[in-house]
C-alpha cells in the first residue's frame, strides 16, 4: 500500500506551525512558557489543527528540534572531516562534543524544552541514543580507553542543555570560553591518567 500524501493545506499548516513555534522558543524566556495555544495563534490556525498535525508538545519540540539538527545530522553522516565518517577519534570526538556544544548554545530553549519534556528520562530520547551510539563507537578506536559505553555519557553530560544554560545563561560564560573549556576537557579524557 502506499503512503498517502498530505493535502497542501495540511502540509502549509505543519510549515507555519513549525516557524512559529521556531520563532517563539527563539524568544522566550523559558521554554515552559511556549504553550500549543501559542504556537496555533502565531502560525493563525486553531489548536485543533496544531493537535492534527503534531499529536502533543512534545512531538511538536521533536519536530522543530530534529528540522534544526538535520544539518549537523548530515554532517555527521557523510561530511568531510573532522565531523564526517572516517576521521581518526582523537579529532573527531572533539569535534562532534563541539559541533552538540554549539547546536545547543544557538539553540538552548529548544533543546532544555525537548530535554524536559515529559517524565521520562533524557537519555531515553532517541536523539541522546544517537548520540551516544556514534559517540561510543568513535571511542572504540582510542587506546587504552577503559570503558567507552560510560565514556560517552560522561562526554555527553558535559553538553546537557540544562548545563550549557546553567554555564551561559546563569554564569555568563561565552561561547568562545565555553568551546574552549569543553575541549580541553575532551582532550584529558581522551588522553585517559597522566
Amino acid at each position: 500500500m502506499t503512503e498517502r500524501k498530505p493535502r497542501k493545506d495540511a502540509a502549509r499548516n505543519r510549515a507555519a506551525l513549525l516557524a512559529a513555534a521556531d520563532e517563539l522558543f527563539a524568544r522566550c524566556e523559558s521554554p515552559d512558557d511556549i504553550t500549543m495555544s501559542d504556537v496555533a495563534a502565531a502560525a493563525g490556525v486553531g489548536k485543533g489543527t496544531l493537535f492534527r498535525a503534531f499529536g502533543d508538545r512534545t512531538a511538536l519540540i521533536r519536530a522543530l528540534y530534529a528540522a534544526r539538527l538535520e544539518p549537523l545530522e548530515r554532517a555527521v553522516a557523510e561530511g568531510p572531516p573532522p565531523l564526517g565518517p572516517g576521521t581518526p577519534a582523537p579529532e573527531r570526538v572533539p569535534a562532534l562534543l563541539d559541533a552538540v556544544l554549539c547546536f545547543k548554545l544557538d539553540n538552548r530553549h529548544l533543546a532544555l524544552a525537548l530535554e524536559g519534556a515529559g517524565a521520562d528520562s533524557p537519555y531515553r530520547a532517541e536523539h541522546y541514543g544517537r548520540w551516544h551510539a556514534l559517540l561510543r563507537s568513535a571511542l572504540a578506536d582510542v587506546p587504552d580507553l577503559a570503558d567507552g559505553d560510560f565514556t560517552a555519557h560522561a562526554l555527553l553530560a558535559a553538553v546537557r542543555a540544562d548545563l550549557v544554560e546553567y554555564l551561559a545563561g546563569v554564569r555568563g560564560l561565552d561561547r568562545d570560553e565555553l568551546r574552549a573549556q569543553l575541549g580541553e576537557f575532551v582532550r584529558r579524557v581522551l588522553a585517559g591518567p597522566s
